[in-house]
């Protein structure tokens, strides 16, 4: 049997807290959950009813984000009005290379399409002005400092997902860095095929509607398109989830889509209410005066950030590590089914 405090089985580089940084874990996490943090025998979901089960996965949700969420959200509010004209920048330069100059404006549309109507009305116009500006030259030293900018939020993600799972890390740091240019890239290249998608998903809506008027189910079809971007905005969160979770819970075992639904929904959520809290408050823009659009922007990406990190934390709470009773190499072997 292996000593308290030392993982099972190593993952790359990254590593189970040690004894000395237990007290800095949440005894709510899977490790702290794993590494009995309090002196409490955890409770596990399978031996609980359906009503206690949820009592619990509520409570470890709960003190997870009033822990560490508030903090973090606060980060990626700013980070998101940070890093959002850079990446847009690299979306234009990488695009430019396959002849597909106009990906970062459309790129920007789609976005826009997901936030409330003052924060689109706030962001568009410089977005827009800052990409039509940059050419040559210019463009890409604006895309290589916007690649190392953006990869600070990828990590401040990463960071949430270490937290709630009660993960450290001895990787270098450079070596994630590099893992986030790979995904900003991989997210540039599916940007141009959500484009390319739909584009052909209007032609074909058109040509159902104007060429073959008669055929009603096919029309209902093509209008349920128009529901693609909800479905993409899912599919993105749940391969960030995935890709940013600690190797050792990225097994089937682990669930990752109920973090990514959950934000998904909160983010829809958000973009459909703020608006008109807003405006039945009323007076922010006599409190803040021209800075009001930037506020909203602000209370906007907080608000999603939040969601982001209950996420985080619903995935960890319904981790369940082997019983600490299991050999390592059966542990294993459960983890991998």
């Amino acid at each position: 049997m292996e000593e308290q405090g030392e993982p099972a089985g190593t993952h790359g580089r990254l590593k189970l807290v040690d004894d000395p940084t237990r007290a800095s874990i949440s005894p709510q996490s899977p490790e702290g959950r794993r590494l009995q943090v309090g002196g409490k025998v955890p409770r596990r979901l399978a031996e609980l009813g359906v009503t206690e089960r949820m009592f619990e996965i509520v409570k470890r949700v709960a003190i997870g984000t009033f822990n560490d969420g508030f903090t973090y959200a606060g980060n990626l509010a700013y980070l998101s009005l940070v890093t959002l004209f850079p990446f847009f920048i690299v979306a234009t330069a990488l695009a430019s290379l396959v002849g597909r100059t106009g990906t970062g404006v459309h790129a920007l549309e789609a976005f826009l399409q997901t936030v409330p109507p003052d924060v689109a009305e706030l962001l568009r116009g410089p977005v827009v002005e800052v990409l039509n500006g940059r050419t040559g030259g210019l463009l890409w030293l604006g895309a290589a400092v916007g690649l190392w900018t953006t990869t600070g939020f990828i990590e401040t993600i990463r960071g949430i997902l270490r937290q709630a799972y009660g993960v450290s890390s001895s990787t270098p740091f450079w070596r994630y860095r590099i893992a986030s240019i790979g995904m900003i890239v991989g997210a540039v290249v599916l940007v141009m095929l959500a484009f390319t998608f739909q584009v052909i998903l209007t032609g074909i809506e058109q040509f159902l509607y104007r060429i073959l008027p008669w055929a009603t189910e096919a029309q209902r079809f093509a209008s349920a398109s128009k529901a693609v971007p909800a479905f993409a905005l899912f599919g993105a969160l749940f391969v960030l989830f995935y890709s940013l979770t600690p190797s050792q819970y990225r097994a089937r075992c682990y669930p990752k889509w109920p973090g990514a639904l959950f934000t998904t929904a909160w983010w829809l959520a958000v973009t459909g209410v703020l608006p008109w809290v807003l405006a039945t408050m009323g007076g922010y823009g006599a409190t803040y005066g021209s800075l009001a659009g930037v506020m909203v922007a602000l209370i906007f990406f907080f608000l999603v950030g939040l969601g982001l990190v209950v996420g985080a934390e619903l995935n960890a709470a319904l981790a369940e590590v082997p019983d600490p009773g299991l050999e390592g190499e059966q542990a294993q072997e459960i983890q991998k089914t």
